[in-house]
């Protein structure tokens, strides 16, 4: 039995575009709030969040209606195409509320004339980074405050501009917005527009994989589609390097040639996946094959028609158990990911799209050896050690500050990035394991309620702790992740089998 990877390549460039947005959007997206609306992290976690509570409802009715679906098309391609353009379409629209604002703050962006001139007479006070409330005027003369440099000798961020002039253009920001708030009123609309047009086709996106591929193959097949998606979001983060979305200069920039090449990417995987897939004749391929190797996947008429699948009390515990672990491993990942954009130029002084770019790196080279682990050992054992890499990284980079040796870091986030690849590849196909091939848009669904539950909140959680002590955000991660290894610990079922003779010779 062999996997066709011609087949899940095709079909993962719906994966790919996904994970193009959801690289510019949780790299974006802070920036804009905090930079350029002076959102606290909290609040700013908050609106983050909304994606994720969207996701709690609209990804397992979603999934649902798509296994439901009768489109000469197929289940899930109808929810693809029409989701993806709609949201192309709104995420564009984002920029230009977004340059709304921006037309509000531009007097004080870190290359205009006289900003920090402007900003001493603004603002009254703000609040460190590292927690400190600065009174402007008892701090700083004018002449003192005008003359911090963004730059030292060296060509790297100075602390003082990064400890002073940074979050009092925030608070500038902040001001301007409680003003006039109509603009990030705006802002938020057409960002709930572009995130219900995303969560409309990302569960029957996802479960298009296992809809055209056998269960014993599902793990490998994961990992080419985690493996596309990691290439959409390297691609936006080498775009993000291009573009200087994380160079200090450019914290005001204006984002709408970003978005618009975004979106020209997401169009362009839409149309090869269109080309390319074939989705009744595939999903006919697959219950071929599974009447070929006999395989016990699919289902029996009755439950075809009701796409039900009863599990027993042995399977019910695990099902639980992993998604209690997708939980707590997303709480820790994602508050990194949706909070790393701010963090690196506050604490670190470092462009986060190459931090992120190595991280991503790493999870590419990993992808395809994490699959055939786990047809080796199991996908239990191999999502466990991939739990203690990933949570290993973060315990590492909680002691990183400004001035740490940049090789010390890209270590560090290679090993995330291989901790997280390891992690990703295996726990979906555990849980649509205990499916039937009538309701693997339901399964999915359980999977990213899962997952969404926790990217809701920890937005907020991270980022109330961020308020407190901005430095928590990867100590926080790390007691999550290590959180999880826990409860994968008892994990039963949904494990990968062992194929038979007659399907391992099988051709």
């Amino acid at each position: 039995m062999k996997l066709n990877y011609k087949r899940v390549i095709c079909v993962g460039f719906a994966f790919f575009l996904i994970s193009a947005f959801w690289q510019a959007y949780d790299t974006i997206i802070p920036k804009i709030l905090t930079d350029k609306f002076g959102l606290s992290q909290t609040v700013s976690g908050a609106v983050m969040a909304l994606d994720n509570i969207l996701a709690l409802f609209m990804l397992p009715l979603f999934g649902t209606l798509s296994d439901k679906c009768k489109s000469k098309q197929g289940k899930r391609t109808p929810f693809i195409l029409i989701g993806t353009l709609c949201a192309v379409v709104a995420f564009v629209g984002m920029s230009f509320a977004d340059n709304a604002q921006l037309a509000k703050i531009e007097s004080v962006a870190p290359d205009a004339e006289n900003a920090q001139a402007i900003l001493y007479e603004e603002v009254d006070d703000f609040k460190t980074p590292d927690g400190e409330v600065v009174v402007m005027k008892d701090k700083f003369s004018a002449e003192e405050f005008a003359a911090i440099e963004m730059y030292d000798e060296n060509g790297k961020v100075t602390a003082e501009y990064t400890n002073y002039v940074v979050p009092s253009r925030q608070a500038y920001a902040r001001k301007t917005t409680a003003e006039n708030p109509a603009k990030l009123i705006v802002f938020i609309a057409v960002l709930l527009l572009t995130l219900i047009s995303m969560a409309t086709f990302r569960s029957p996106a996802v479960a298009l994989m296992p809809d055209v591929t056998v269960k014993p193959l599902r793990s490998k097949a994961n990992s080419i589609i985690n493996l596309m998606g990691a290439a959409g979001g390297i691609i936006v983060l080498i775009l993000g390097m291009v573009f200087g979305t994380g160079k200090t200069h450019n914290a005001l920039m204006s984002y709408t040639a970003f978005f618009c090449v975004i979106a020209g990417i997401m169009l362009l995987a839409l149309v090869i996946f269109r080309v390319t897939v074939n989705e009744p004749k595939l999903v006919k391929q697959m219950e071929e094959d599974t009447k070929k190797y006999g395989i016990e996947d699919t289902p029996d008429e009755e439950e075809q028609k009701s796409g039900t699948r009863k599990l027993s009390k042995g399977e019910f515990v695990s099902l639980i158990l992993i998604l209690a672990s997708v939980a707590l491993w997303y709480m820790g990942y994602n508050a990194v990911t949706s909070k790393y954009s701010v963090y690196a130029s506050t604490v670190l002084n470092l462009d986060y799209n190459m931090t992120l770019t190595i991280a991503t790196g790493a999870a590419i080279i990993c992808y395809v050896p994490a699959g055939l682990l786990a047809s080796k050992f199991g996908r239990r054992k191999t999502i466990i050690a991939g739990i203690i890499l990933l949570g290993s990284a973060f315990f590492l980079a909680s002691f990183a500050r400004n001035g740490w040796p940049m090789l010390a870091m890209n270590v560090i986030f290679i090993m995330a990035g291989m901790g997280w690849a390891t992690i990703n590849v295996n726990s979906y196909p555990m849980v649509v394991e205990l499916s039937r091939g009538g309701d693997v848009g339901k399964y999915t669904g359980f999977y990213y309620t899962a997952s969404m539950a926790a990217q809701t909140i920890t937005p907020m959680l991270s980022g109330i702790f961020m308020d407190i002590e901005i430095t928590s955000l990867f100590v926080y991660a790390t007691i999550m992740v290590f959180a999880a290894l826990f409860t994968m610990a008892f994990v039963k079922h949904g494990d990968s089998k062992p194929l038979g003779k007659k399907k391992a010779e099988a051709k």
